[in-house]
């Protein structure tokens, strides 16, 4: 890969890791648009971490409250704490996730189902949001270690990929009785254990196959998806207090057929 292709694959990865869209539905067609060898172990490598880099961007944008709830005593006893809350949110992932993965590796890439998932997920995100969506109720501190597995569980489904996994643990939220700004929030704390675990697997597997001369490939890419994130981040937790999601469904809609095309026309 070029420079330029790093880039763009960077900007990809760091708007499209966190919001509701599928970071895979997008990459799919950046890998056509660019001609990269998707089964490169290079690429396989690289995507992972990018992805890295996305999940630093939330650690610097919620640092503040994440230390503030980590060093507070919770008044009540140890499920009170957000570390409990985060690992028994994460327990299904690794469970099902370690299960799965390779399955999702080697059938789910595909266009076919990628673009299944994107159009039914934009289906569900509207029926969801139209049925459970509040505005107010539990802040970040009052979500219980019984909503945190429930969320968890949501979260497995984003192992089809194009489901996309902000818009599982999002929705999910918002069926357990968040208020969507408390759901988005919870959905990027669960990122980083989540995201983290899966990409320092990926590379550990792949570690073969990283040479001295990629080093500066991983690393623009890293630091651009790492910008695109924390901007993206920031705007999203700006935009989801007041508004809707309807908007992000109606555009996986529109990637899902563009995914459809490409699988229809592989020339």
């Amino acid at each position: 890969m070029h420079i330029l292709d790093v880039i763009i694959l960077g900007l990809v990865e760091g708007l499209t890791e966190f919001l509701p869209i599928s970071s895979t539905g997008h990459l799919i067609l950046v890998e056509r648009w660019l001609g990269v060898d998707s089964s490169s172990g290079f690429w396989a490598t690289f995507r992972y971490f990018i992805q890295i880099g996305a999940i630093l961007a939330v650690v610097v944008y919620f640092a503040r409250p994440i230390l503030r709830q980590i060093c507070t005593v919770p008044r009540g006893d140890f499920k009170d704490h957000l570390l409990f809350k985060l690992v028994i949110g994460v327990l299904p992932a690794v469970v099902f996730g370690l299960w799965l993965d390779k399955v999702a590796e080697k059938y789910l890439e595909w266009s076919l189902p990628v673009a299944a998932a994107l159009i039914v997920g934009a289906g569900l995100m509207i029926w969801i949001e139209r049925r459970f969506r509040r505005e107010t109720g539990p802040t970040i501190e009052q979500v219980t270690w019984k909503q945190s597995l429930l969320i968890g569980l949501a979260q497995c489904v984003a192992i089809i990929p194009g489901t996309s996994r902000a818009m599982a643990t999002i929705m999910g939220g918002l069926m357990v009785g968040l208020p969507a700004a408390t759901a988005a929030e919870f959905s990027f704390y669960l990122a980083i254990p989540t995201l983290c675990g899966a990409g320092l697997l990926r590379l550990v597997k792949h570690r073969h196959e990283i040479f001295a001369g990629d080093a500066v490939l991983l690393i623009v890419g890293f630091a651009v998806a790492f910008v695109v994130a924390l901007i993206t981040v920031a705007g999203f937790m700006r935009y989801i207090q007041t508004r809707k999601l309807k908007p992000f469904a109606y555009y996986r809609v529109v990637l899902g057929l563009i995914v459809l095309w490409f699988w229809w026309n592989p020339a």
